[in-house]
């Protein structure tokens, strides 16, 4: 049988600390015996193609290794 959920006031304010200034990316808590032992943040950065501050002769940017030109990474 599951063990309810214990979460205190610790643990809600690292959640939010970490959530904070996150634009894109995911929080993953791991929950052991109905206690929070873990938790991982995965934060994306999103670039826009054709803007580049390094070169001024190129209108788009092409990751190295693909030819993919989307606005959107790749899932």
């Amino acid at each position: 049988m599951a063990k309810p959920l214990k979460v205190d006031e610790i643990w809600l304010e690292r959640i939010a600390e970490l959530l904070g200034g996150m634009e894109f990316g995911s929080l993953n808590i791991v929950v052991h015996e109905g206690q929070i032992v873990q938790v991982e943040r995965t934060e994306r950065k999103r670039y826009e193609l054709g803007v580049s501050s390094t070169s001024s002769t190129s209108s788009t940017t092409r990751s190295s290794g693909s030819s993919r030109r989307t606005s959107k990474p790749a899932r």
